[in-house]
């Protein structure tokens, strides 16, 4: 009987290892991780009582872009969307800001650490969009804070749903006023939520809009139009 050499041991010792590792199937190995899938988001009903007057409200009403990055509980970013253009009557479906013939061109998306929503005002349900932080995206070099605050909306809007006033045709060029106008309205119903619940906000228009509208998806008859930054005022409690 011919002897083992070493060189016949370390082949035979490591045929044993992957043996007992896990070749007969008993222990399979992980498989890889695949990419992080974000879920439709149901949001607690909107609270429609309460909050400071109207008065103290527009006197408290301000910018800023001291941002702390604690997250908003569920129910202040419902009451939060609600307030910037959710339905407040619910039999004919219009909104909290106005809308040239109601159109409401103006889509809502919420941008989060988590990823990227967009906000359905009918179901109350924030759709999923993106699964990745794009808050870098929805502003410029110039605004760090937009990647520290927990929220940037997006207003962006859906020409397709603009067309005629009447008989009247609808250029292009007041298609962006009027939907500018209603994305004006909207900010300005976030900034008095703000103001009321002791947050902080500030409305831009500086936001990287080609890198923005390909990380949404948008299609070539949206068009972003301003981002609004919310989140909790650093320094306060």
């Amino acid at each position: 009987m011919k002897k083992l050499t070493w060189g016949s041991l370390a082949f035979i010792f490591l045929i044993s290892l992957f043996w007992v590792s896990g070749s007969n199937g008993s222990e399979k190995p992980a498989p890889p991780a695949g990419p992080v899938q974000l879920e439709p988001v149901k949001l607690p009903p909107p609270q429609m009582t309460g909050g400071k007057p109207l008065m103290e409200v527009l006197k408290n009403r301000k910018t800023s872009r001291d941002f702390k990055p604690d997250q908003l509980t569920p129910q202040v970013l419902s009451n939060l969307l609600w307030a910037a253009c959710g339905i407040n009557r619910p039999a004919s479906g219009l909104r909290t800001a106005p809308s040239a013939m109601n159109w409401q061109e103006i889509d809502v998306y919420v941008v989060m650490e988590a990823g990227a929503y967009l906000y359905d005002a009918k179901t109350n349900v924030l759709q999923p969009v993106l699964a990745r932080d794009v808050r870098g995206d929805t502003g410029r070099i110039i605004q760090p804070f937009v990647k520290e605050a927990p929220v940037n909306l997006v207003y962006v809007a859906d020409f397709s749903r603009v067309s005629t006033m009447g008989k009247v045709f609808v250029s292009d060029e007041e298609k962006l006023i009027y939907s500018s106008a209603g994305a004006g309205f909207i900010g300005q119903n976030v900034y008095l939520f703000c103001a009321s619940e002791g947050l902080a906000t500030v409305i831009r228009g500086l936001v990287d809009k080609d890198a923005l509208a390909k990380d949404l998806n948008l299609k070539k008859n949206q068009k972003i139009i301003l981002a609004q930054t919310v989140g909790y005022p650093k320094g306060e409690k």
